[in-house]
């Protein structure tokens, strides 16, 4: 496995880029760990893909450097970095037996026939295709065929990182939760490197131990999900994550206090905010709805299951909060915020708060 130093790496797809709206990465600086799970989480057209393409070598960038364990592999191809990719779509071979397409890239290395075999067979059990080996691979459906893929990026023990571009789009839902569980398993057991690409955040959170969150062609975040979740660094990434996505409502900073309209709203801290649009972010888990605090409208009660979103008008200001699903809504609802939710924004960046 590899330790990948992506170092100052910028790209665009123009022969003479101008300004940083011409590029697809604006500009990314960070190391994938050795043996670590990551998921380039993000919306498309966000340069996720690019940053894949580029780490993998199907794409060279426009400037910067791409180290492996500290030697530089920018130019070169990529059989030469020994990487293994799985795409959004199979790529397979039609003609060959499911045992076949997974032995070809080991047998292709000159490994022994045993050591094929064994690595064969446990892959196929892992992907739940070992009662299919001896049939043509163009036989099977287009789950089947991508589940072909995975195992030939995962039937190698020699590569320097596994790369996914949104592998499970063909894949059935229930499928997707297995071989996500799956992976997980198979990266805690070898350690390999993986970076996963994928615009679902539930792919995202469930695989990786680091989300690296992508916004306009930059990097706005590396944290675990919790992070993501409890300090989301930029308003996108706490639009992003969670379902609803975090409130946001422009305020007034007057010390430790938040204006809000007519409402004032007591802060866990003094905001390190010296310039900027000022805004107050709060995730609907943290809101709390009952019959003391703001006065607000309700205008929509969502029954999700396990839980209720309601949807409120607080001057003037959608927000949403989530409630339990046996919880009820007061005839003249109001709301609180839970001071350990609260980040404050300037210039769509979180600051912090002092005491």
């Amino acid at each position: 496995m590899a330790r990948i130093e992506v170092n100052h790496i910028r790209h665009s797809y123009l022969p003479n880029p101008q300004n940083d709206s011409d590029f697809a990465l604006k500009e990314v600086h960070h190391t994938f760990e050795d043996g670590g799970a990551y998921a380039l989480l993000g919306p498309s057209g966000c340069g996720k893909t690019t940053l894949l393409n580029i780490i993998s070598g199907l794409l060279h960038p426009s400037h910067g450097k791409l180290l492996f364990n500290g030697r530089d592999v920018t130019r070169l191809s990529t059989q030469e970095r020994n990487i293994a990719q799985v795409f959004q779509f199979p790529v397979i071979y039609d003609t060959m037996t499911v045992y076949d397409n997974l032995a070809f890239p080991l047998r292709n290395r000159r490994v022994p026939e045993a050591d094929v075999d064994r690595k064969v067979r446990e892959t196929l059990d892992m992907i739940d295709l070992a009662s299919m080996a001896n049939r043509k691979a163009r036989r099977l459906t287009a789950d089947q065929k991508q589940k072909i893929s995975l195992g030939r990026g995962l039937v190698r023990s020699d590569v320097n990182a596994i790369l996914f571009d949104e592998p499970l789009t063909v894949i059935d839902p229930h499928m997707k939760w297995v071989l996500r569980s799956q992976l997980k398993q198979l990266h805690r057991r070898f350690g390999y490197t993986m970076v996963y690409v994928t615009h679902d955040q539930t792919e995202a959170l469930t695989f990786a131990d680091r989300v690296v969150v992508m916004y306009d062609g930059e990097i706005v975040q590396i944290g675990t999900p919790a992070e993501l979740f409890e300090r989301p660094r930029h308003t996108f990434v706490g639009y992003f994550i969670g379902s609803p996505g975090m409130n946001v409502l422009p305020v007034a900073l007057e010390g430790r206090t938040a204006k809000l309209g007519a409402q004032r709203i007591e802060l866990p801290g003094v905001p390190k905010a010296e310039a900027g649009a000022v805004e107050l972010g709060i995730r609907p888990e943290y809101v709390r709805l009952g019959r003391e605090g703001m006065a607000v409208q309700v205008s929509k009660i969502e029954d999700v299951g396990r839980h209720k979103v309601v949807r409120a008008n607080l001057e003037g200001r959608e927000i949403a909060a989530v409630i339990g699903e046996d919880d009820e809504v007061p005839a003249e609802p109001k709301v609180r915020f839970d001071p350990a939710g609260i980040n404050i924004y300037a210039d769509s960046w979180r600051v912090e708060m002092g005491a």
